[in-house]
């Protein structure tokens, strides 16, 4: 059995794509996934399961939500040991790895677009794009942020989404119990 963390994408957020967690659990229970845990109500799901290829199971649950929910909803899905890769590669120092954003990309950008993506800098906004994660850290905080989302998946040709610090240590955590 393998450790997974499901990682959705815009549910729960501003009133839009409402997903209750305890219904999430029983259509991921249902749809043949183990363990099933969440953790926020931001789109967190740590689970296991025999299938080793992420990509049938991120097809698995955008499936499943869009059949029990009505919508769409890009879904991430990452091995526990790709999150800790994940973790542990931040270069940043641990006083701005504590404040920062981990934005994982669905895919590994060309690095041709991560040269473009990486032109634009803002006085007191920090990222490294490296693989398939983009540590970002902003003096004022995630919400005053020039950068977005939007940027990035433009410029890289990518889905993303972004957890904080706090809410990767969690799930690290999560996912160890399965272990």
């Amino acid at each position: 059995m393998n450790t997974y963390i499901a990682f959705l994408k815009g549910i729960n957020v501003g009133g839009h794509k409402k997903v209750p967690m305890a219904a999430l659990r029983e259509v991921l229970s249902k749809s043949g996934i183990e363990n099933v845990k969440t953790y926020i109500q931001s789109g967190n799901v740590v689970f296991q399961s025999p299938e080793k290829n992420s990509l049938n199971l991120e097809t698995s649950i955008q499936k499943s939500i869009l059949n029990k929910f009505g919508f769409e909803v890009s879904v991430l899905v990452r091995t526990r040991q790709e999150l800790l890769r994940i973790f542990n590669n931040s270069p940043f120092p641990e006083d701005k790895k504590v404040k920062s954003y981990f934005t994982m990309l669905h895919t590994i950008p060309d690095p041709d677009l991560v040269a473009i993506a990486s032109e634009k800098i803002y006085e007191g906004e920090e990222y490294y794009i490296v693989n398939d994660c983009i540590y970002f850290y902003c003096e004022q905080g995630y919400g005053k942020a020039k950068f977005n989302m939007i940027f990035f998946e433009q410029k890289l040709k990518t889905f993303a989404t972004a957890r904080n610090y706090n809410t990767m240590v969690k799930l690290i955590a999560i996912s160890s119990e399965n272990n």
